[in-house]
């Protein structure tokens, strides 16, 4: 029996997309095996986002160099977002590759038998993702994904509603709707149902406990889809909001399509209609021609909002984009690093402050799995929890009580 390997890096939607390919080779006959030189065919899941995460494929491929000269008869593939338009260029710099298909795709050398349908994990974790939008049509000037991923596609309202009754048959509690901007779903079928509409399709399957969903954004983000969060009771209470920036001229020369004013009033509206709601964002630091005054007004946005969770970058161009070629990367590095530093240590305050208040309290947790010795799970509002347990709690909604916080998880038992 053929043995493949599928290594990922990047996105939610690449993680999702691998497992769905994992289950694709299966159905075809090959098995996973856990590593690169036991397979026969190696696929590469690939992540361009930032100059970090091209460096490691690079790396990966490079280091799989010396595998596929003693084994001329290994197959090498590379999907995700480094397969672009210009596949003979990527041929030249990549010969050890024998195949590049686009992310989101399966590998059309083995399509023996016509294309499959949509692929559903065979083996789901008890929170699995289930992707129902690929694509944007946003265009932010830093960002590589429309380029790569190509514009908005929805996938039908019954075909995810059928999708996510499966899982649940093969055990999946909770699932999590992926999308580049997961609000424009819909926008591009027929009647134009919206994620609120899916949403409470979803809200009917018996034996799925919970719902989420991520990446938001803020110019799309409706009143009805925050009272769907609001009242339909198997939609956590937490909701993903990239901001990318507090100075308005910033969020213009990145395309955002909103002011500060714009999300802060979102904020307002969310936290006013969903109680205990766990928010949050994502933030890019040292974009170019960004003043030590615009970074402040982005430290004291986030100072002031004190959300769940910050991500934060520092800018890098990005080959392609719009930004690559109107702004020069006029920060300095040691720069971008101090920024970046300082909003991971304001971060790192407020998510203390904001999880102690849990010190004592009882919380519902969907166990995901063991990490060292102990099970790990999150509650609604996504907050991370171990705790220890002699019983098979996998797949089980339990009640802990929190004995001990950090800014990073919860432990109780």
């Amino acid at each position: 029996m053929a043995q493949y390997h599928i290594w990922t890096i990047g996105c939610q939607m690449n993680k999702a997309e691998s497992e769905r390919l994992g289950s694709y080779l299966e159905q075809l006959g090959h098995q996973a095996t856990a590593t690169a030189e036991e397979a026969d065919l190696i696929v590469l899941n690939s992540c361009v986002v930032r100059p970090s995460a091209e460096n490691r494929v690079i790396n990966k491929l490079n280091a799989l160099n010396p595998l596929k000269r003693s084994r001329p008869n290994l197959t090498l593939a590379v999907t995700g977002c480094l397969v672009n338009s210009k596949v003979d260029q990527l041929r030249k710099s990549f010969p050890q590759v024998d195949y590049f298909f686009k992310p989101g795709e399966y590998p059309p050398w083995l399509e023996k038998q016509g294309k499959l349908h949509t692929i559903i994990p065979l083996h789901p974790s008890p929170s699995t993702f289930v992707p129902i939008i690929q694509g944007c049509d946003n265009f932010c000037s830093y960002c590589i994904v429309p380029y790569r991923r190509g514009r908005e596609r929805s996938r039908p309202v019954a075909e995810i509603v059928c999708e996510v009754k499966e899982l649940v048959h093969r055990g999946v509690k909770e699932v999590t709707l992926l999308g580049q901007n997961v609000d424009s779903y819909g926008h591009d079928l027929p009647n134009q149902p919206n994620l609120a509409d899916l949403l409470s399709e979803l809200n009917t399957i018996d034996g799925l406990a919970r719902i989420r969903f991520l990446t938001n954004h803020p110019k799309d983000m409706s009143p009805k889809l925050i009272e769907a969060v609001a009242h339909l009771d198997k939609v956590c209470e937490q909701i993903s909001l990239p901001v990318q920036s507090g100075s308005n001229d910033i969020l213009k020369a990145m395309r955002r399509g909103y002011t500060v004013e714009d999300y802060h009033h979102l904020i307002t509206q969310i936290r006013s209609k969903i109680p205990g709601v766990a928010l949050s964002t994502d933030v890019i630091v040292g974009f170019p021609s960004e003043t030590e005054e615009q970074f402040q007004q982005t430290f004291n946005l986030l100072s002031e909002l004190r959300l769940d969770t910050v991500h934060v970058a520092a800018y890098s161009p990005r080959p392609g984009t719009i930004a690559s070629r109107k702004f020069e990367d006029n920060i300095p590095l040691a720069e971008k690093r101090e920024r970046l530093n300082k909003i991971e240590q304001l971060q790192e305050r407020i998510a203390a402050e904001i999880n102690r208040q849990l010190l004592g309290k009882t919380v519902e947790v969907l166990v995901e799995g063991k990490k060292k010795g102990k099970w790990q799970g999150r509650t609604r509002t996504g907050k991370l929890v171990f705790f220890s347990d002699t019983n098979d709690c996998l797949g089980q909604l339990v009640k802990i009580r929190i004995e001990k916080t950090s800014p990073w998880s919860l432990q109780g038992k």
